[in-house]
């Protein structure tokens, strides 16, 4: 059941970093820096990886949804990725980040605790 609702997360994840990255690409006055940080990139190079990052999520949610167990590591990898972007997003978008951010750490929790082991038969 975790599983499931990790997937319809991811899924629903994804489609919100496609419009975001859409958005940012298009260099809509959506978005506006609050202040200067170390890590910056150009806000077309961010629309690119959140727009990659996300038809890469709804592919994995879609893996997960019919029950492939190599979608089930590469959502835990690219939810971890997207935590990792969301972080650096935070200079344009705080509390949307943030809101992703622990979005993506239940995500990460409930792939890991859902995991069953099948023991080998000898």
């Amino acid at each position: 059941m975790g599983t499931l609702f990790a997937a319809v997360l991811l899924i629903v994840t994804g489609c919100l970093a496609i419009f975001q990255g859409i958005a940012a690409i298009s260099k809509d006055d959506v978005y506006s820096r609050i202040g200067n940080y170390v890590f910056e990139f150009d806000l077309t190079a961010w629309g690119w990886i959140h727009l990659v990052i996300g038809i890469i999520a709804v592919l994995t949610g879609v893996g997960l949804i019919a029950g492939s167990n190599i979608a089930r590591g590469v959502g835990i990898a690219l939810a971890s990725l997207s935590v990792l972007a969301n972080f650096m997003w935070l200079p344009y978008q705080p509390w949307w980040s943030v809101i992703i951010i622990a979005i993506d750490v239940f995500i990460i929790w409930a792939l890991c605790t859902s995991w069953t082991h099948v023991p080998a038969t000898e």
